[in-house]
């Protein structure tokens, strides 16, 4: 039986993503562009459809 601690798992490399820019724009927001700082904590639904 071994006493020690388990060794911690490595840290994954954090990737900024990138912002949500397309050719028909948001919709359902009252003709606003919104950013991700606009979108953190909040449940976003995205739809890609064609």
């Amino acid at each position: 039986m071994n006493d020690s601690a388990p060794a911690p798992a490595p840290r994954r490399a954090r990737v900024r993503a990138p912002e949500l820019i397309g050719k028909g724009g948001w919709l359902n927001t009252g003709g606003n562009d919104l950013t991700l700082a606009d979108l953190r904590g909040k449940i976003v639904l995205l739809d890609f459809c064609e």
